[in-house]
């Protein structure tokens, strides 16, 4: 039963969440608010939980992830409510109970910071993620998925983890530090996008994929990789952080191999789950370059 609440968790995917946060909390140099980074912490992992179970919640409401009932690590959802193992209830119940242990968590937060933007930022985040598939707005339905999910797993936590640590908000610094992992997240969650595809049309879910087309879909996820690259030269480029981080030039090669599968395999979803497990080992990498670049 273990193994089935880590799938319906999604747990391997919050490296595209801790990892940007704990970036932004290292930006700056000097004290290090260690409460406010381990409250932080468990605010985003909750969180990104929360969004992972509503999601898939939601998109069985909708028949999203009912097309091709076949469980994939990296897309098209858990699969454990078209397998009768776990029900629509418990999702949403369970994404409730880890939204709430996030509220806890940030409301601690705002009274150690003595702050109370920290909380109306965090229901602004939270109402978001939800929201990218949820009703009323179900922002993945309608072209927005792509922008949200970079706001949400670039500014918002680069961002957010600085302001903890700094007091400081809005900072073009760790704006501009936000970029790479917040690309780099649009990128994989382009990946995923593309094999859900067909399935995604028959409920009118509209993504990036349709605007351009299947055929050409891998244009645009190279347009993501090279922004999130080129981001990340930006920064070097204007001080913001050290030559170090230059090494994520080296993610262009499995990010060609990655858009080589995007465009020759689009209606393989075996070739395609490499393809999504390349990029977020790409997001993950990014990542740790720049933590170590803000170490070194």
């Amino acid at each position: 039963m273990i193994k089935h609440f880590v799938r319906a968790l999604r747990a391997p995917f919050l490296t595209a969440s801790i990892l940007p946060f704990i970036f932004g909390s290292l930006i700056i140099k000097g004290s290090f608010n260690l409460a406010g980074f381990i409250l932080g912490l468990f605010a985003v992992a909750f969180t990104h939980l929360s969004a992972n179970l509503i999601n898939d919640y939601a998109d069985s409401l909708s028949g999203a992830d009912d097309g091709d009932k076949r469980f994939y690590p990296f897309f098209g959802g858990s699969k454990l409510i078209q397998e009768n193992i776990l029900s629509g209830s418990f999702y949403f119940n369970a994404a409730v109970f880890c939204a709430f242990m996030a509220f806890l968590s940030v409301m601690l937060l705002a009274l150690i910071l003595k702050s109370a933007f920290v909380f109306l930022a965090y229901v602004l985040i939270l109402l978001l993620s939800w929201q990218y598939s949820a009703k009323p707005l179900r922002f993945s339905y309608h072209y927005l998925g792509e922008v949200f999910i970079f706001i949400l797993f670039g500014p918002a936590l680069v961002m957010g983890g600085y302001y903890i640590q700094s007091g400081v908000f809005p900072d073009l610094r760790s704006f501009m530090l936000s970029l790479p992992p917040g690309f780099m997240t649009a990128a994989l969650l382009f990946a995923n996008e593309v094999p859900d595809f067909m399935s995604d049309q028959k409920v009118k879910k509209n993504n990036w994929v349709k605007f351009i087309t299947l055929n050409k879909a891998y244009l645009i996820y190279i347009g993501l990789v090279l922004l999130g690259i080129s981001s990340v030269i930006a920064g070097v480029l204007l001080k913001y952080t050290g030559i170090f981080s230059l090494l994520s030039l080296l993610l262009l090669f499995p990010g060609v191999k990655a858009a080589g599968i995007l465009k020759d395999g689009r209606f393989d979803k075996m070739r395609l789950s490499i393809s999504s497990a390349i990029t977020i080992k790409m997001q993950a990498a990014i990542s740790l370059i720049l933590i170590l670049g803000s170490i070194i």
